[in-house]
């Protein structure tokens, strides 16, 4: 079987043999194992799943939360004459209907969904009848609730799993802790497994080592952080991600870099489908040099030469700063991820656990006015969704948005309410007239027609029922402004060619259980207490790592993930403070030599000082410095002392 994995490998990727465990991993899933992957950030972990899918029959299930990844995966499989195919929101029903059939026939070999996907009825349906080889479960790590990323719909995966019992399960994710790896195995397990030993040999375990050799890890103590970003900037070519915490920051701050004459975007989860999916383009082409980011961005991207990541804000986890950080250098060329730290990091780290853990009384004062603002009775509102405006809510009842964003998603993982951020609610269009009607129209402008004809050429099936568009590919594929696309959209609907429900990124709020009182209102330990503990353990990690200014950076991230390493990586700012203070010791201790040789402030040839058996690169230092000092003149061969 190793011979027709690395068959394919050559086929289909170029490539002649496997490299780091990815021989191990497949191999694992291919003899039916269930089998967790631990690779750094560009340590190939899509081969781990799409070699072994292509040599198994049926379809590889590939569960990712990363829309823009499964897009990119599956463009990049077809061009290779891989069938691969990806589900995702937005798309209309018939297309998914038939995508889930082509799988039903065989047709398709790897097939993405969002974990969200994973608790439709229709996918369950379908599944039922799919014949799946293994399912692979990318970005593992946000099943855990000891993970710094944790995501309730993750947990449907277990639900998959009951399904589709005899199937295995390949999880891969690029940072877990040993709590975090023990987690997903118990998660992910079919086996009913609860104790600590029976859940590790339930899975089998592959580790590569996250140590990145052309990766130097810097921390800049900074002062001004807008000047050193621009210096760092400067002083290194190439391409670069900026990573910030906040939208507004990422806008700010690339403007603040174009001024400054540095080609620089931005990005962010605000922005329109089509504005991504541009400037995430003109990046990996290289027009746009700097991406000022959030941490949106990055994951999932494939761009192997960056060769600076720049932290501006300080994140709140070791887990999200290896993860970023590690985007630089996947090409193996010497790269550099720097941190940008001051003492006012600190503070706001430090700021963020009551931000993201507010006292239990003002979460249940939080669901208290949540009733108040939908109107809903104690014992009453079970199963109701609500649309939630979190600025009108927070005007009317005093509160502010980050604690009451915190409050509700604590209410979440307690089971009370479902709260799902800016769900992405597409425009809609049907048309009212037939296609033939459509044709014989003469009073339509010129953009009107460039609107319907774009219409008619990016989605079917508008004349029968209403259809999600994207309103930023339909103006791109017209020509025109988004802004002016949807005036079109408005008129055309307006003169009743069209009827248009325009998009709109709102958040809702759906009730799990019916209102309870708030005194009432309970908080597990697993929910609160244990979570706030671990999120300060995490913060207190990352200001440990910012702050260490003895143990080398390499070492200390390969340590906090488990893995133990007896050597310095030599390049990191630990390293080099060490260094240069090991060589002004020498430096020192060379000068002292030398000028008692030259006390007499007679005339010595440069010999005598070869005599003095001082380390080459010490006396040559040395010299140069007393001379660069003025405290000695060289002429001719022979030194002595000006003083």
């Amino acid at each position: 079987m190793d011979d027709t994995f690395r068959k394919i490998l050559k086929q289909y990727w170029g490539y002649d043999d496997f490299r780091g465990i990815q021989r191990q991993i497949i191999e694992s899933i291919g003899a039916g194992h269930d089998t967790l992957g631990l690779m750094p950030t560009g340590g190939g972990k899509s081969i781990t799943f799409q070699v072994p899918a292509m040599a198994m029959e049926g379809t590889c299930l590939v569960i990712t939360p990363l829309i823009a990844l499964m897009k990119d995966q599956v463009q990049h499989l077809r061009r290779i004459g891989i069938r691969a195919a990806a589900i995702y929101s937005g798309m209309q029903h018939d297309t998914i209907l038939m995508t889930l059939e082509n799988c039903i026939l065989g047709s398709t070999k790897l097939l993405y969904v969002s974990p969200e996907r994973l608790c439709s009825s229709l996918f369950q349906t379908k599944l039922r009848h799919m014949r799946i080889s293994f399912i692979t479960v990318d970005e593992a790590h946000c099943i855990s609730q000891w993970g710094y990323d944790f995501r309730p719909s993750y947990l449907e995966i277990a639900k998959i799993r009951q399904l589709l019992p005899n199937v295995p399960v390949l999880a891969l994710t690029a940072t877990a802790t040993p709590q975090v790896v023990d987690d997903i195995c118990e998660k992910l397990s079919t086996h009913g497994l609860t104790n600590e030993s029976s859940t590790r040999s339930a899975f089998a375990v592959f580790r590569m080592s996250f140590e990145r050799t052309n990766l130097a890890y810097l921390v800049v103590h900074s002062d001004n952080k807008d000047f050193d970003l621009i210096q760092l900037l400067e002083q290194h070519p190439g391409s670069a991600i900026v990573y910030v915490r906040s939208r507004r920051h990422a806008r700010e701050i690339s403007q603040h870099l174009c001024e400054a004459g540095l080609q620089s975007t931005f990005y962010h989860a605000g922005l329109d489908h089509a504005d991504k999916d541009l400037r995430q383009r003109e990046w990996q082409l290289d027009k746009t040099r700097i991406m000022v980011a959030t941490n949106a961005f990055g994951m999932g991207i494939d761009k192997p030469d960056v060769r600076l990541v720049v932290h501006y804000d300080c994140p709140d986890s070791i887990e999200a700063y290896f993860q970023e950080a590690g985007r630089a250098g996947r090409d193996g060329q010497p790269s550099q991820a720097i941190l940008l730290f001051n003492r006012q990091d600190g503070v706001k780290l430090q700021k963020r656990v009551n931000d993201t853990y507010p006292p239990k009384e003002y979460i249940r004062q939080v669901y208290e006015h949540l009733a108040y603002y939908y109107q809903i009775a104690t014992g009453d509102g079970y199963g109701v969704t609500h649309e939630f405006v979190i600025e009108d809510f927070c005007q009317r009842f005093r509160h502010f948005p980050i604690q009451v964003h915190s409050a509700l998603q604590i209410l979440q993982r307690a089971g009370y309410i479902e709260y799902t951020e800016e769900a992405d609610n597409m425009a809609r269009v049907k048309f009212l007239v037939s296609r033939d009607s459509l044709y014989r129209l003469d009073r339509v402008t010129p953009d009107e027609d460039r609107v319907i004809v774009s219409l008619l050429r990016c989605y079917g099936g508008l004349f029968a029922d209403y259809g999600y568009i994207d309103e930023s590919i339909v103006a791109q594929q017209a020509g025109m402004a988004r802004l002016q696309c949807y005036d079109i959209l408005k008129a055309l609907s307006q003169r009743r060619l069209i009827s248009f429900i325009p998009s709109k990124q709102v958040p809702y709020i759906r009730y799990l259980q019916r209102r309870e009182d708030a005194e009432h209102v309970r908080l597990p330990a697993n929910v609160y207490d244990d979570r706030k503990e671990q999120y300060i353990e995490r913060i207190q990690g990352m200001l440990q790592y910012a702050q260490s200014s003895e143990h080398c950076r390499s070492r200390l991230l390969l340590e906090y993930f488990g893995e133990k390493t007896d050597h310095d990586c030599g390049q990191c700012d630990v390293c080099l403070n060490r260094q240069s203070d090991t060589v002004s010791e020498g430096q020192r201790s060379a000068s002292r030599r030398i000028e008692e040789l030259l006390a007499d402030h007679q005339r010595h040839h440069i010999t005598e000082i070869l005599r003095l058996a001082l380390p080459t690169e010490d006396a040559n230092a040395a010299l140069a410095e007393l001379v660069q000092q003025e405290v000695a003149t060289m002429e001719d061969g022979f030194i002595r002392l000006t003083k």
